[in-house]
């Protein structure tokens, strides 16, 4: 990955960060952990791989701050927009709203609908012989909704390659680890069963993603990115815990998350500063 373009990455990423953990202070929200664990999978998908036209639906739709934030960095919310995030007549509710913001095609949130949705897009996209790309990231734990291996068969027996599917691979989900909820690996064979290609990524870091990116130009099959990532990560009291679920921050692991996330990304920052110097 070029210095310039990881570097922009990691500035709006942050920027992304800190907007979204603000909102949640503000609104005494939880689904902190959920957002942070995806941060960098959506400013990569949206800034370094989507085109214009291109589809993102959040399958994961607890996660609608990660969204939201991401939509104020690309300019097309703003400031007062965001502000108004969990208040009375707002269009950024805890989940995402259908037909109210541009790049939220669907209202989700009920956990197993996104992956039939990019689904049928994709094959609609097919029919209309269009190039338009349908990217959708799902939770780790939407994997105990069969209507997600539904849409999988079906995506894989259409061979809709223009749909990029991302799994949040935290390993936990709302009430548990994944592997004592219900046991899920070995799911990269378990996926290449159903017919995708499967790719293992970091979900933390830009540089993974965009190996995985590159891997799927010359797939024949639909792919699927397993991106490992750490619920909650930056929160270090609750970071890999199923408090940072639900909890909401409380003003002193608000400041100390902030200043982590700051100094994570300024480490990284100042680092390929050097290198371009």
């Amino acid at each position: 990955m070029e210095i310039a373009l990881h570097q922009d990455l990691l500035i709006k990423v942050l920027n992304i960060k800190k907007r979204f953990l603000g909102m949640y202070k503000v609104a005494n929200a939880g689904h902190v952990g959920c957002s942070l664990s995806i941060a960098e999978i959506v400013t990569f998908v949206r800034f370094a791989w989507m085109k214009e036209d291109d589809e993102i639906i959040l399958s994961k739709g607890h996660a609608a701050a990660t969204i939201y934030s991401m939509l104020a960095e690309e300019g097309i919310l703003s400031e007062a927009d965001i502000q108004t995030f969990y208040k009375n007549d707002t269009y950024l509710a805890a989940h995402p709203p259908v037909n109210k913001l541009k790049r939220i095609p669907f209202a989700t949130g009920s956990l197993g609908h996104g992956l039939s949705l990019a689904a049928g897009l994709g094959l609609a996209q097919r029919l209309k012989k269009k190039d338009k790309m349908i990217f959708c990231i799902i939770s780790d734990g939407e994997l105990n909704e069969g209507s997600t291996w539904e849409a999988m068969l079906f995506i894989a027996h259409h061979l809709l390659t223009n749909v990029i599917l991302l799994i949040d691979r935290n390993r936990l989900q709302g009430i548990g680890r994944t592997e004592d909820v219900m046991k899920m690996e070995p799911l990269d064979k378990k996926l290449e069963a159903f017919g995708f290609n499967v790719l293992l990524a970091d979900g933390h870091d830009f540089t993974s993603l965009e190996q995985a990116k590159l891997e799927t130009q010359h797939s024949k099959l639909p792919t699927a990115i397993i991106c490992n990532t750490t619920k909650g990560k930056g929160w270090k009291q609750f970071e890999d815990k199923v408090d940072c679920h639900y909890l909401p921050m409380k003003e002193d692991q608000y400041q100390a998350i902030m200043k982590e996330v700051q100094l994570q990304y300024d480490l990284r920052i100042d680092g390929l500063t050097e290198l371009q110097n």
